[in-house]
């Protein structure tokens, strides 16, 4: 299928005709009020992703393709609480020669090497000989960086998608350098050691192959207990390259920024924020996230021809999209 005749998730209206590759996730089979099974499921592509039913679904149905796979759809679409969903007729398993990898690839290559060099001068233009000595650790590591420039920030919301991560730290990290001077009693180099390393727990938090979703890892300890014992494997490593013992004071800053960067207790932050640096970088991530987050439901919203959004109940409002 060749990538311009494609139909993106965020270009489908009501009542079109849908005959087309996708990648699948969360697949569910489920009973309805009659005992009839549907088949229900996530449809992505580089723009976004849909939900989709199958009415009357087979154990075959289900079994036919894994989440992370392509999958070839036929239906039509309907307009659903708000929402537009795909009601399909068939979906089968992708053909190699089916799939365009370009459609599903929400970030180009080039983007992502721009973010990796941005965060690599940012890191390195640290004077502080502990800090810096600690990102050298990252930033040598190269299976980590394979890593970094490939996880995703979320399985939902905020930049989900492959390359999010570094996209989402790199800008905590951009904000950090604007916000700084205006605070001078921040410590700025600490607070932007803590924006490098608030979420990097997810690099193996989440598996991302294809599919998002959750390592068992991941499901069993979260990224901020990981991101802390990557700290540590990284501050042993900058010990023996340094020939002497890191800052315990500031092994334990770090650390809290990572442990209180979500605010409160039940965003699962495990501590609140006791610092200056960690109050900051709790409100400058929580900024990057947002705005990410707020923008991509007035991209994605499906009353097109409305300068407002739909009504979000979790958010308790409609978005202003303007024009």
């Amino acid at each position: 299928m060749a990538a311009s005749t494609r139909r993106f998730v965020t270009q489908l209206k009501h009542q079109e005709n849908v005959d087309q590759v996708f990648l699948a996730s969360d697949k569910q089979l489920r009973p309805n009020r009659n005992g009839n099974y549907y088949l229900q499921l996530e449809l992505k592509d580089r723009s976004g992703s849909i939900d989709a039913r199958l009415w009357n679904a087979s154990e075959q149905d289900y079994r036919c393709f894994n989440n992370g796979d392509y999958v070839h759809v036929e239906g039509s679409t309907q307009l659903f609480q708000g929402k537009v969903q795909i009601i399909a007729s068939r979906i089968r398993k992708a053909e190699l020669a089916e799939v365009e990898e370009e459609d599903f690839r929400t970030v180009d290559q080039g983007q992502v090497d721009e973010w990796a060099d941005r965060l690599t001068t940012m890191l390195r233009q640290i004077k502080a000989l502990p800090l810096r000595n600690l990102a050298e650790c990252f930033l040598m590591d190269e299976s980590f960086m394979q890593k970094l420039v490939q996880a995703p920030a979320a399985t939902k919301n905020h930049h989900a998608y492959q390359g999010g991560l570094l996209e989402h730290t790199v800008g905590v990290m951009e904000l950090v350098q604007l916000t700084a001077g205006r605070y001078p009693q921040l410590d700025s180099e600490l607070l932007l050691m803590g924006a490098f390393l608030h979420d990097l727990g997810k690099v193996d938090e989440l598996d991302y192959e294809r599919d998002i979703a959750y390592s068992d890892a991941g499901q069993l300890l979260g990224h901020i207990v990981m991101a802390m014992e990557m700290v540590d494997e990284k501050v042993r490593e900058a010990e023996r390259l340094a020939g002497e013992p890191f800052p315990r004071e500031l092994v334990v800053e770090i650390k809290h920024m990572i442990a209180s960067h979500h605010g409160q207790y039940e965003f699962g932050s495990p501590k609140l924020p006791m610092t200056l640096e960690a109050v900051a970088l709790h409100h400058l991530d929580n900024l990057d996230a947002k705005i990410h987050c707020f923008q991509q439901l007035m991209r994605d919203d499906a009353n097109v021809d409305s300068r407002w959004t739909q009504y979000h109940a979790n958010l308790g409002r409609k978005l202003f999209k303007k024009d």
